[in-house]
């Protein structure tokens, strides 16, 4: 469940910042990829703050 929210957070701040970019009149080419890299980031962060420890036997 914490992911799910981590992803819709993320998704949200993309959202904003393309909505932003597309005010500043930045090419869209250019937006797709920082949309692309931030989605990357997004999930790479979600994991790494969700992730279960490796229980030690």
């Amino acid at each position: 469940m914490s992911f799910g929210i981590y992803a819709v957070g993320f998704a949200i701040l993309i959202a904003g910042l393309a909505y932003i970019a597309h005010l500043m009149r930045l090419p869209p080419h250019w937006i797709a990829a920082g949309a692309i890299v931030m989605v990357g980031l997004g999930i790479l962060s979600a994991v790494k703050a969700t992730r279960q420890k490796d229980s030690v036997n």
